[in-house]
């Protein structure tokens, strides 16, 4: 009884302050100056100071794209970064990485940096960009924008000569939500599908975090329904989570896993790994979090 108490303060709450899980779900002001990468000093989710992983300037490229849904009809400026060597692009296999909910690029550049040194040097591209409102992308932060975001990067690939069987989608925490709708929905299908810590929507973490049985739509217009898209994906698939994550449970991505029937899947439920910081990476320990990656893209 107790716990229904409080959930239904915690409703009352945020409705009565007007806050909707739609602003809460991309946090407050992810805006920048402009992108330090290395040099950057706030604090993320980890630090990777090991010059093996050290990317040279000539392998960061900056990409502007105009990101514009069906519905929209003017085009928002969204920032991304490719990692790797242009010209070799149209023959390199790339990883579109989907980053999470904090920040903007350069809380993910340890990440960014791990997976563009997969299987040796630059054996992979790396493509990632910041969603609209966040880093230096203009625009408010939603769920279709993000969307337009992520397809916006699928066509500059294909536009830069990359065919979709060359390219596996990555994703991450929020970053989940654009890579299954890309993986599902997109004219450009990637190869493979990657997530990490996902969510399986909207609704679910709605019910984990209020402890009872409440419709969310009340409180929030999000799908983020990667439960129900992964149902429409054929294509290999890997997921990763730790075991004690206590941001988006495991049992999201259990729910995911559960309901994928496409041609190959692959689970690693990680004992004692967090969300962020003591996550995935570092608890497997990163040669090992590399092997999986690696053996699972070229598979």
């Amino acid at each position: 009884m107790m716990r229904k108490l409080i959930a239904l303060f915690s409703i009352a709450f945020v409705v009565s302050s007007c806050g909707r899980l739609d602003d809460i779900a991309y946090y407050n002001d992810n805006t920048i100056d402009q992108y330090y990468f290395d040099g950057w000093s706030e604090e993320g989710e980890f630090v990777l100071n090991d010059p093996a992983y050290f990317i040279d300037n000539n392998m960061i490229n900056e990409v502007v794209l105009s990101s514009q849904g069906p519905d929209e009809s003017t085009a928002t400026p969204i920032y991304a970064f490719y990692i790797g060597d242009l010209a070799t692009i149209g023959s390199d296999t790339i990883i579109v990485y989907c980053h999470g909910q904090s920040a903007h690029m350069d809380a993910y550049w340890s990440r960014v940096k791990l997976l563009a040194n997969c299987g040796g040097k630059n054996r992979f591209g790396v493509l990632e960009m910041d969603y609209r409102g966040f880093g230096l992308s203009e625009g408010k932060p939603s769920e279709k924008g993000m969307y337009a975001d992520v397809q916006a990067c699928l066509d500059w690939l294909k536009s830069m000569n990359v065919e979709a069987s060359n390219a596996v989608m990555y994703g991450f925490s929020l970053g989940s939500v654009p890579a299954t709708e890309m993986a599902a929905n997109s004219d450009y299908k990637v190869s493979k599908l990657i997530l990490e810590t996902p969510m399986a929507s909207a609704d679910n973490i709605g019910q984990e975090s209020l402890l009872i049985n409440f419709n969310t739509h009340y409180i929030v217009d999000l799908e983020f329904n990667n439960a129900e898209k992964i149902k429409k994906i054929d294509q290999p698939f890997l997921w990763m989570h730790g075991t004690a994550d206590d941001y988006l449970k495991i049992s999201n991505g259990e729910i995911i896993y559960r309901n994928y029937d496409g041609a190959y899947g692959e689970a690693h439920k990680v004992e004692g790994a967090r969300h962020g910081s003591g996550g995935v990476p570092e608890t497997l320990g990163f040669d090992e979090y590399l092997k999986i990656v690696e053996e699972f893209i070229v598979r």
